[in-house]
């Protein structure tokens, strides 16, 4: 089971950036796929972004896209989620989440119930 760690949340102003990461317990994440999800109070959690380790695949929710940047970093073996533009809706808890399956497909890949692993979460609160 891999264990994941996110950080990076916290206050920005509207319009302001923020960086996401997350770390897998053994520094590695099987060449799987990892993804981003959040939550705000109140709503379902929601496919944010998500990344195949492997050949560095992305795809990103529409809300976020051109604003948002899924990467992964071998080096450091972490999954970051560099946020720029953002706006009081990105305000949430934010969650990376880890994939057994390898499968690259949108329906399955966004959503939650298709993750194996999950973090803590990290709060990522946008102020207008």
């Amino acid at each position: 089971q891999v264990q994941l760690v996110e950080s990076g949340g916290g206050l920005v102003q509207a319009g302001g950036s923020l960086r996401l990461s997350c770390t897998s317990s053994g520094g590695f994440f099987n060449n799987r796929i990892v993804g981003w999800f959040r939550q705000a109070p109140g709503k379902e959690r929601e496919f944010v972004a998500a990344i195949k380790w492997d050949n560095r695949n992305t795809n990103y929710a529409d809300s976020v896209k051109g604003r948002f940047t899924i990467s992964r970093d071998s080096a450091q073996r972490t999954v970051n989620l560099q946020m720029n533009n953002m706006k009081p809706e990105d305000t949430a808890v934010y969650y990376c989440a880890w994939m057994a399956a390898f499968t690259w497909v949108q329906t399955y890949y966004t959503r939650p119930d298709s993750y194996d692993s999950w973090g803590q979460g990290t709060q990522v609160t946008v102020s207008s």
